[in-house]
């Protein structure tokens, strides 16, 4: 577990130096395509730590619990999700700050980013589990793809208030992302809860060692 969280504290300033490039960038006040460029690169770079991160969830974690090996394996990849996911937090707090959004802008921004970042981190590690890197890698990005696809077709349709602002618009949410967000959260985790089965038939047996 440290191990993974050292990584994620290792990549963390390279995205917050990455961020400060927005400072020079001019943002329109509907800026669909800066929203999208950078929801994107976000993910891309949260599907990037979880990939470096990965390796670690195939060592036995949690030996000192009393937890199946299927539990423990899947636990140790939902802290890996969380580290990845922290990670995409403070990137995205940083870098859209830097591009001077709208405050509401920021807020959905934030969310977004977050939703597919989970996912996608879920989705990477149970598919790796099950089938392989490449595949994993496959599944991630088509996920995010298609995540990031539902937020830009809800501001290509909805559009933005004053100063490139979010309009939160219920109806259109309903309609245009959270059906597609709650796709993916149920694909993500019974990918993660596959996989975690799977790999844990290889957990060798540990038992607690006794106290002194």
């Amino acid at each position: 577990m440290e191990s993974a969280f050292l990584v994620a504290v290792r990549l963390l300033p390279f995205g917050l130096v990455a961020s400060a490039i927005g400072l020079a960038v001019q943002i329109s006040s509907a800026p669909l395509a800066a929203v999208t460029v950078h929801l994107a690169l976000i993910v891309t770079f949260g599907l990037w730590a979880v990939a470096r991160m990965a390796r670690y969830t195939d060592e036995p974690w949690l030996l000192e619990t009393d937890l199946p090996p299927r539990w423990r394996a899947f636990w140790s990849a939902g802290m890996v999700v969380s580290f990845s996911t922290g990670l995409v937090a403070l990137i995205t707090l940083a870098s859209s700050a830097a591009l001077r959004y709208d405050p509401s802008l920021q807020f959905l921004q934030l969310l977004s980013a977050l939703d597919i970042a989970w996912a996608g981190s879920a989705l990477f590690l149970g598919v790796r589990w099950l089938k392989g890197t490449r595949l994993a890698w496959a599944m991630a990005i088509g996920l995010g793809v298609f995540c990031t696809w539902s937020i830009w077709n809800y501001l290509r349709i909805v559009g933005f208030g004053p100063d490139g602002a979010w309009i939160v618009d219920r109806t259109a949410l309903m309609r245009y992302i959270l059906p597609f967000d709650m796709a993916a959260a149920f694909i993500a985790v019974l990918a993660l809860w596959s996989g975690a089965r799977s790999f844990s038939a290889s957990y060798p047996i540990e038992q607690r060692r006794p106290q002194s």
